[in-house]
């Protein structure tokens, strides 16, 4: 992914991103948030990514210009194109979790 620059709607990103997996072919992360709020921080996807969510719930979108809510079912994965420039946000009451597959090939 590629870091933008600050966007004032969005903030520095609160949210854990931890390394699972970093090969020539995948990156897998695990995005943590703790708290309602908590943010991926503004960045770009450089590649096609999927997303596999570890809870049900929503995430806010914000994709510069509006926010969206994303509604979630744990387990059930999706798929994104790569140019992708987005905020994730934490919109549940509780701490959740979402596993990240990037495709580097």
């Amino acid at each position: 992914m590629t870091k933008l620059p600050r966007n004032n709607s969005c903030g520095v990103g609160t949210a854990i991103g931890t390394p699972l997996i970093d090969n020539k072919r995948t990156k897998v992360t695990e995005w943590s948030f703790s708290a309602k709020g908590d943010n991926t921080g503004w960045h770009k996807h450089d590649n096609d990514y999927v997303v596999i969510p570890l809870f049900t719930g929503d995430l806010c979108i914000f994709d510069g210009d509006k926010k969206s809510v994303s509604s979630l079912n744990h387990g059930v994965p999706y798929f994104r194109e790569k140019g992708v420039a987005h905020d994730v946000i934490n919109a549940n009451d509780f701490p959740c979790k979402f596993i990240e597959v990037e495709f580097l090939e």
